[in-house]
Protein backbone atom coordinates (compact mmCIF):
# COMPACT_ATOMS: atom_id res chain seq x y z
CA UNK A 1 0.00 0.00 0.00
CA UNK A 2 2.63 2.11 0.55
CA UNK A 3 4.27 1.59 -2.37
CA UNK A 4 1.26 2.33 -4.42
CA UNK A 5 1.03 5.68 -2.44
CA UNK A 6 4.74 6.35 -3.33
CA UNK A 7 4.22 5.95 -7.06
CA UNK A 8 1.07 8.15 -7.15
CA UNK A 9 3.42 10.71 -5.66
CA UNK A 10 5.78 10.27 -7.96
CA UNK A 11 4.12 9.93 -11.26
CA UNK A 12 1.93 13.34 -10.18
CA UNK A 13 4.85 15.15 -9.47
CA UNK A 14 6.44 14.22 -12.92
CA UNK A 15 2.59 15.43 -14.56
CA UNK A 16 3.31 18.39 -12.30
CA UNK A 17 6.47 19.25 -14.05
CA UNK A 18 5.16 18.46 -17.47
CA UNK A 19 2.28 21.06 -16.64
CA UNK A 20 5.21 23.68 -15.79
CA UNK A 21 7.23 23.36 -19.01
CA UNK A 22 4.84 23.45 -20.99
CA UNK A 23 3.62 26.57 -19.47
CA UNK A 24 6.97 28.01 -19.33
CA UNK A 25 8.50 27.35 -22.57
CA UNK A 26 5.17 27.41 -25.03
CA UNK A 27 2.30 29.04 -22.95
CA UNK A 28 4.20 32.35 -21.75
CA UNK A 29 6.49 33.21 -25.10
CA UNK A 30 3.57 32.79 -26.75
CA UNK A 31 1.24 35.20 -24.27
CA UNK A 32 4.04 37.63 -24.74
CA UNK A 33 4.49 37.66 -28.45
CA UNK A 34 1.03 37.66 -28.46
CA UNK A 35 0.14 41.08 -26.36
CA UNK A 36 3.78 42.50 -27.91
CA UNK A 37 5.49 42.43 -24.24
CA UNK A 38 8.63 40.95 -25.79
CA UNK A 39 9.81 44.52 -25.47
CA UNK A 40 12.07 45.20 -27.85
CA UNK A 41 14.19 42.09 -28.12
CA UNK A 42 14.56 40.54 -31.33
CA UNK A 43 13.63 37.09 -31.29
CA UNK A 44 12.64 35.58 -34.70
CA UNK A 45 9.50 33.43 -35.12
CA UNK A 46 11.73 30.18 -36.30
CA UNK A 47 13.64 30.23 -33.10
CA UNK A 48 10.37 30.96 -31.07
CA UNK A 49 8.51 27.96 -32.73
CA UNK A 50 11.97 25.84 -32.21
CA UNK A 51 12.12 26.75 -29.11
CA UNK A 52 8.27 25.95 -28.35
CA UNK A 53 8.37 22.64 -29.89
CA UNK A 54 11.57 21.72 -27.77
CA UNK A 55 10.06 22.43 -24.67
CA UNK A 56 6.57 20.97 -25.65
CA UNK A 57 8.71 17.85 -26.27
CA UNK A 58 9.81 17.83 -22.62
CA UNK A 59 6.45 18.76 -21.34
CA UNK A 60 4.74 15.29 -23.19
CA UNK A 61 8.00 13.70 -22.58
CA UNK A 62 7.55 14.38 -18.79
CA UNK A 63 3.56 13.67 -18.81
CA UNK A 64 4.36 9.66 -20.59
CA UNK A 65 7.03 9.11 -17.88
CA UNK A 66 4.57 9.80 -15.42
CA UNK A 67 1.88 7.76 -17.16
CA UNK A 68 4.74 4.82 -17.23
CA UNK A 69 5.57 5.09 -13.34
CA UNK A 70 1.58 4.66 -12.74
CA UNK A 71 2.22 1.13 -15.01
CA UNK A 72 3.56 0.17 -11.96
CA UNK A 73 1.03 0.31 -9.25
CA UNK A 74 0.34 -3.54 -7.47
Amino acid sequence: MIHNERTKLTANWLNAMASGVIITGVVAPSIAVLFQLSMGIGVSPLLLVAASGVWLSSGIALHLLGRKVLGRLM
